[in-house]
């Protein structure tokens, strides 16, 4: 005989056998409810029901005897039959329980198949849904979305039905994926990635999507998350009716993105119209990316129109070629699938060193500079000699042309790279110059990057127009910036090094960077080298007979200048720490990488002159 006890204090709801019946181990026996959830209690051993001490609806405490089987009873013939057993929920043989087969339905009209009229449309204008964007930027299959079901807030005004339809997601795709998992593995290839869907009321941000952002930006500050956000649409969302609100101004989203910046690396991306709150995120990221046929703008024609500022249409607000000019945009690109690729190299610099690279040719460096000292070239083509091949990424070339600015690698380790451009000014130093350069070494900085600076340059851009554009405060910011560095910094002085430029190109002085090193082509001074010797030697100058004469004895002069400044005299004086064949750049800054550290953030503060 074995005896059956009730596990808990509960409530008799139904019992599934009656006295004589044949039972077999894990039969069950009866269902007893407690706290609103029912519990099966079902036989241990094979016998035969004996009495039933309790009927249903009855209170029983826990232990308490509900049943005895008679254990020696193995007539089996008085029991019916087992019926077969029904298939797997979910497998091919029998039909989805019908709560999983909601989901499903539910799931399948978020998908872009649901919507072939929109894609239709999209596809029409030579543009990408968002989760198209997505599945190229993610690694397949590694997307986990976020919020899928979520529609507009307007169900006062719409049906279920409609919204089901027409807002899926409520235009904002969100979710985790990995971005370059087979480089970096899979913990350091993970981002947030964020897709307004201009397909849905315009890319608009509703209360939903804007729930969805705040989630996401969260998640990303919580986890040191990446964050890519592709984001055009058209602003602020007046429709959405479902929330007892006036103007909005209190979402947290503006914020939340904000404080991201230098915290972890924040991707915009822009394709079509961006106007507006979509505008804002945007300009909060740290690299913006954006196709030749985008327009962005913090009003898009309504709001201008709504101003009193006349009537435009949208290709006349931000296009790309102004914002491009202006510094907006830091990397212009032809089409989504340029700006998914540059995305994802922008940010491989982020996800760690490489094992595997190849290396340029590094003899050609050696005719990197001209013989003529005073012919301009390609600082561009430097870069590209040193970094790996492949590598080299620059960033806001229609804006700044005084400086380079670029990301990395040299032997697989992602650096940042700043260099003069001789074939704008000179290689002077002008505002905007020193504004891009300023900014990007807080970018390095923020997220650990050494910098490398190539030097050639005559010095800050001077003279009455410039005053006129604030040059004070402008180029002052780079020894600002460059004060408050927590990463390593090297400079090669590739030809001229003169005066207050040439100090803030190595990060404040020559001693300051971890080396300063120059290609045999270098020249130094106080100031231009032909300018001192106008300005110093004005009175030998004027006193030699005009002609011939007169410019003789200043290429003379000129000529001991340069032999005065030259790198040789640099490095046996110890301004410099040395003088290396071009060719041996990449070995130089490759031992340097190794040789210096990060430092940790200790929080500098510092009140940027701009």
């Amino acid at each position: 005989m074995s005896a059956v006890h009730s596990p808990l204090q509960a409530r008799i709801v139904q019992w599934m056998v009656a006295p004589g019946d044949l039972v077999a181990a894990g039969d069950l026996l009866l269902i007893l409810d407690a706290m609103k959830m029912e519990h099966e209690v079902r036989a241990t051993v094979a016998g035969q029901v004996a009495e039933l001490f309790f009927a249903a609806d009855e209170a029983v405490e826990a232990g308490a005897l509900l049943t005895r089987l008679h254990t020696g009873v193995t007539d089996a013939s008085a029991r019916a039959p087992a019926p077969a057993p029904a298939p797997a929920a979910g497998s091919a043989a029998a039909p989805l329980r019908p709560d999983l087969q909601r989901v499903r339905d539910r799931q399948a009209r978020t998908t872009d198949a649901s919507r072939p009229e929109a894609m239709a449309k999209r596809h029409a204008l030579g543009l990408r849904s968002a989760r198209e964007n997505i599945a190229d930027l993610c690694d397949e299959a590694s997307f986990t979305e976020y919020g899928a079901l979520a529609v507009a807030a307007q169900r006062s005004r719409r049906s279920e039905d409609d919204l089901i339809a027409n807002t899926p997601a409520d235009g904002m795709v969100t979710g985790i994926g990995r971005i370059n998992g087979a480089l970096f593995g899979a913990e350091a290839s993970r981002a947030v990635v964020l897709a307004y869907d201009a397909t849905v009321l315009a890319g608009t941000q509703g209360l939903r999507n804007h729930q969805k952002t705040d989630r996401m930006l969260g998640i990303a500050l919580q986890n040191k998350l990446p964050v890519v956000l592709f984001a055009e649409g058209g602003g602020g969302r007046p429709g959405d009716t479902d929330m007892p609100i006036v103007a909005g101004l209190h979402v947290a989203t503006f914020a939340s993105y904000a404080r991201l910046s230098g915290q972890v690396p924040v991707i915009g991306i822009a394709a079509g119209r961006c106007f507006a709150g979509n505008a804002a995120l945007l300009g909060c990221s740290d690299l913006i990316i954006a196709t030749r046929g985008s327009n962005i703008g913090m009003g898009g024609p309504a709001m201008v129109e709504g101003g009193g500022l006349g009537v435009f249409t949208p290709e006349q607000i931000g296009p790309s070629g102004v914002q491009h000019a202006n510094g907006v945009i830091d990397v212009l690109v032809d089409d989504e699938v340029q700006a998914v690729a540059v995305a994802r190299h922008y940010l491989s610099f982020f996800q760690g060193a490489l094992q595997a690279w190849l290396a340029p040719d590094a003899a050609a460096l050696r005719d990197g500079v001209p013989d003529n000292r005073l012919r301009v070239y390609d600082t561009g083509a430097v870069l590209q000699g040193v970094a790996d091949s492949g590598s080299l990424l620059l960033l806001r070339t229609g804006f700044g042309a005084g400086i380079h600015t670029a990301l990395a690698r040299i032997e697989g380790r992602p650096v940042g790279m700043l260099a003069s451009n001789p074939q704008h000014l000179g290689g002077a130093i002008d505002a905007d110059a020193a504004d891009k350069a300023a900014r990007f070494m807080q970018l390095c900085n923020s997220h650990g990057l050494p910098i490398v600076s190539f030097v050639d340059t005559p010095g800050f851009m001077v003279g009455p127009e410039m005053e006129a554009q604030a040059q004070v405060r402008h180029v002052s910011r780079l020894f600002v910036v460059a004060a408050a560095l927590r990463v390593p910094f090297f400079s090669v002085v590739l030809r001229k090094a003169y005066g207050l430029g040439a100090m803030a190109m190595t990060g404040g002085g020559f001693h300051s960077p971890m080396f300063t090193v120059a290609w045999p082509t270098a020249e130094f001074g106080a100031m231009g080298l032909e300018g001192a010797v106008k300005l110093g030697y004005r009175k030998e100058l004027e006193a030699a007979p005009a002609g011939p004469e007169r410019d003789a004895l200043y290429q003379r002069l000129v000529a001991s200048q340069y032999e005065k400044g030259s790198a040789i005299q640099m490095a046996a004086t110890l301004e410099i720490d040395a003088v290396i064949d071009p060719a041996e750049t990449r070995d130089w800054l490759a031992r340097g990488l190794l040789s210096a550290r990060v430092r940790p953030d200790a929080g500098t503060r510092f009140v940027d002159p701009w």
